[in-house]
């Protein structure tokens, strides 16, 4: 019985700090991406060298983005004729930074937890999109055309603030509504982990004194196709019954980083060899980051 109460008030508690903050944080973005006209963030992406790759990490964490709609940027964006760089740390950076991620961050592991993820994940994001470039990734890219802009269809904008605000929030909520069944999922499994889940049996696999915690959760986490939102409060769980904080890192950066759904859109416009080669780049940022945050926490 004490299980199950606890259990309960998990899920429960951590639901509703969820929804306030999905619903604040995403109306609060989408208020700020009015005033910023859409070829604007395109011709910040025009920068050349690693300044590109720090703007296209940027604009991906910025935006709080699922694969159906960054596809369609990263198409209108390689038409547009971005530097491939740039646009490689745009497709790395976006599903797994975003406000309402680290967000989750703050509110559910504490601020330094946050703040060392973006860290790790937006240098990963430079770093790798740099790296796939010089090796010569866009030789990979099929010949794909795109009609129109590649961007999200634009929406006539209020010209007064209240009426920004309520289509911000409108907007907010369509994209709550659009995940709040992965959420609910995450927390559900999180809270009876929480509740049910033996402590000893989390040590012994994925304990701090297991060196191949951390590489074996980011194997985990690849082929699971698990949002962030949904990750986060199950490894929330996970921390709490022993589970080393660099084992649950990797296991949301790879099972956020690259979900099925979004291999498989990847794969219609980059030929197989550069799909498997941001694979790669998403298992070394978990398993990298993941013994950083074991070294530092």
């Amino acid at each position: 019985m004490n299980s199950l109460i606890t259990t309960i008030q998990f899920f429960f508690v951590i639901t509703a700090e969820l929804t306030v903050l999905f619903l604040g944080i995403s109306t609060l973005v989408a208020l700020i991406l009015m005033y910023i006209p859409q070829e604007k963030i395109k011709d910040w992406m025009y920068g050349k060298g690693i300044w590109g790759n720090f703007i296209g990490a940027f604009i991906g964490s910025l935006t709080p983005f699922c694969a159906c709609s960054t596809i369609p940027m990263t198409l209108g964006f390689l038409e547009a004729g971005i530097t491939f760089g740039a646009v490689m740390s745009f497709v790395i950076a976006s599903p797994l930074l975003n406000p309402i991620i680290l967000a989750m961050f703050v509110a559910l592991m504490g601020w330094k937890t946050a703040v060392i993820y973006f860290i790790i994940v937006f240098s990963g994001a430079i770093i790798f999109g740099v790296i796939l470039e010089k090796a010569g990734g866009s030789k990979l890219v099929k010949n794909v055309r795109i009609k129109g802009n590649g961007y999200q269809d634009v929406e006539e904008v209020p010209e007064v603030f209240l009426g920004k605000l309520r289509v911000s929030f409108w907007k907010a909520w369509g994209d709550f509504r659009s995940v709040l069944v992965y959420l609910l999922i995450g927390v559900a499994i999180g809270a009876a982990i929480y509740g049910y889940l033996p402590i000893d049996f989390v040590l012994k696999f994925a304990g701090p004194t297991n060196p191949l915690a951390v590489p074996i959760a980011a194997i985990i986490g690849i082929p699971l196709y698990i949002r962030a939102e949904t990750a986060i409060p199950i490894g929330v769980a996970l921390m709490q019954k022993g589970m080393s904080v660099g084992a649950v890192i990797a296991l949301i950066i790879g099972g956020a980083g690259m979900a099925i759904p979004e291999m498989t859109m990847l794969a219609s416009i980059f030929k197989k060899k550069l799909v498997a080669a941001i694979v790669g780049v998403i298992f070394v940022t978990a398993v990298l980051g993941g013994y950083i945050f074991n070294m530092i926490l």
